[in-house]
């Protein structure tokens, strides 16, 4: 058994060159290859492996003839070995923009939905007044969002918690939900019929999210639940653009919250098909991690984002997010 004591002290004495090794032996899987990608010799790498489960008291990786392989252990110190890394990686940023004039910088990542209406606005707003700060946007599904958010990569996400890994970690502020409507271009042949059937959208090519996301999951029970397999004549993306390319120049049809793609609907490119879909994901909101302490820079994006969202989804319950904290 570990002793508590011994394997808190142990991890006290950790340095930047252990933490560089064991990611370049979760990406290598190889000591003689982390070693090379962490510019030491093999006999080096290998001592400084046995260094920290000696600190730790625990195996961190298994050795076979093919290399190595993390163990439980291993995987624990390896995500936040990950997230300290990119932190100190993030501060040296940070330093440097500081440095340069720029009075900070903030990484969001966002799910489609807010990531065209919320996140945009939000950042206007704040440009308005913090022209220095710099702001990164990041466009993907929640479930790779908030994995960067754990690893460090991102200050704030605006999308939803799917898995019970990391929650604890995690804190959240429900914004809205999201209603997927079926979006085609204008001239498409359904466009003109006045009702549709489920059964009438089987006859078109789709484009869906990968067979991983919770939305694909959702799209294919919604035909199986009305007796129909689910379409087969796919292409499969998760970018916004070549969506709206791919709707603009087929036939091909998407579910999308109708707000995702407003500009193309007000001006009659692309119509919503007169169908309740049936598909509504859970709510989205802003996530952040528990014990993160925002910079200055992303403390501002986070204000401007609650601030914005009082304005687009006047149906959040009040005490839904914190008030916006007076300028200093």
């Amino acid at each position: 058994m570990v002793h508590p004591t011994t394997g808190w002290f142990g991890a006290t004495r950790l340095k930047t060159r252990h933490l560089l090794l064991m990611v370049h032996l979760y990406e290598q899987r190889s000591i003689l290859r982390a070693a090379e990608a962490a510019n030491m010799t093999q006999p080096a790498a290998s001592k400084l492996l046995a260094e920290m489960e000696h600190l730790l008291g625990v195996p961190l990786f298994e050795r076979h003839a093919r290399g190595v392989e993390p163990t439980w252990y291993g995987q624990v110190l390896i995500r936040r070995a990950r997230a300290a890394l990119s932190e100190i990686g993030r501060a040296h940023d940070e330093i440097a923009a500081l440095a340069s004039g720029l009075m900070g910088q903030a990484a969001v990542g966002t799910v489609v939905n807010p990531g065209t209406t919320l996140v945009p606005q939000a950042i206007a707003e704040l440009k308005r007044d913090f022209p220095d700060i710099l702001v990164k946007v990041e466009m993907d599904y929640s479930r790779p969002l908030v994995a960067r958010l754990l690893d460090g990569q991102l200050d704030i996400v605006i999308g939803r918690i799917m898995d019970p890994e990391g929650a604890a970690e995690l804190e959240f502020e429900p914004l809205a939900d999201e209603p997927h409507a079926v979006i085609v271009r204008s001239g498409h042949p359904l466009a003109q019929r006045a009702t549709l059937a489920h059964a009438d959208l089987t006859d078109y090519g789709w484009i869906m999210p990968p067979e991983a996301s919770v939305l694909r999951a959702r799209l294919d029970a919604v035909f199986l639940e009305h007796g129909l397999p689910p379409p087969r004549n796919l292409v499969e993306t998760t970018s916004l653009p070549v969506i709206i390319h791919l709707l603009r120049h087929s036939d091909l049809m998407t579910a999308l919250p109708s707000v995702a793609v407003g500009p193309y609907l007000q001006t009659g490119q692309m119509v919503q098909l007169p169908i309740e879909l049936g598909v509504r994901m859970d709510h989205f909101g802003i996530i952040r991690r528990r014990d993160q302490l925002l910079s200055p820079g992303a403390e501002r994006v986070l204000q401007a984002l609650r601030a914005t969202a009082r304005k687009i989804y006047p149906a959040l319950a009040p005490s839904a997010i914190p008030p916006l904290e007076p300028r200093r």
